[in-house]
């Protein structure tokens, strides 16, 4: 299955509303520097916008890529310090990697991430918990890409986002950690992008999740054009 969760679970979110025309393209394991700038360079053809979830430690060696990705209108947000997998580490550890991460990010940007997702979505109760101190809601997704291993071909990637519908937080990747293949992932973006703009789909920050609940949505949000 790609699809998966309600909208709220308690206390994760896995898609938005799907009142008006509005995704929510998310991008994970960057920074990297060969693929997160062709990611960025293909969405801003489209004037799309996307959450990038950056992983801590990838985040230090390619500060001025963390910055490029906010100054663009992305949402820089938490992935973790190293993406060790949940649950194969400590309770105390885990609430470090959360930390750690966090406060990477805002050393480089100036300001604290507002989102957190844990490695292979596997969720494990101490970071959840880390994050929410934080401040930083956990976001997983509804609808994957699967842009890794022997299935992540462009073809494949290309067909499995045909499904997506409105309100649907979609997991792509630009970084190339373990089994990822970001390069499939690009080849496959614009097309993925026209396919929103035929259809009225805007892939839009995850601000507009919580439109009606009091936040407002930047302006630049949802400013998406027919890529070229």
């Amino acid at each position: 299955m790609i699809r998966q969760g309600p909208v709220i679970d308690r206390d994760r979110v896995y898609r938005g509303p799907d009142e008006a025309g509005h995704v929510f393209l998310t991008f994970d394991d960057g920074p990297d520097p060969c693929f997160t700038p062709r990611i960025l360079d293909i969405l801003a053809q489209a004037s799309a916008y996307a959450t990038f979830f950056l992983v801590g430690e990838d985040a230090t060696r390619f500060p001025s890529l963390v910055r490029r990705i906010a100054q663009e209108g992305h949402e820089v947000a938490n992935h973790t310090w190293s993406h060790c997998h949940p649950w194969t580490i400590s309770s105390r550890v885990a609430r470090q990697e959360v930390s750690s991460a966090s406060a990477a990010l805002a050393d480089i940007l100036g300001h604290s991430p507002r989102y957190f997702r844990p490695p292979h979505g596997r969720l494990r109760r101490s970071m959840m918990d880390q994050a929410r101190e934080l401040g930083q809601t956990v976001v997983m997704w509804s609808l994957s890409a699967v842009d890794w291993g022997p299935w992540g071909g462009a073809v494949r990637i290309g067909r499995r986002l045909r499904f997506v519908q409105r309100g649907d937080i979609i997991l792509l990747h630009d970084g190339r950690r373990r089994y990822n293949r970001p390069w499939e992932t690009a080849i496959a973006l614009t097309g993925f992008l026209l396919h929103l703009y035929d259809r009225n789909l805007k892939p839009c920050l995850l601000d507009w999740i919580y439109k009606y609940g009091g936040l407002i949505a930047r302006d630049t949000d949802c400013a998406h054009r027919k890529p070229r």
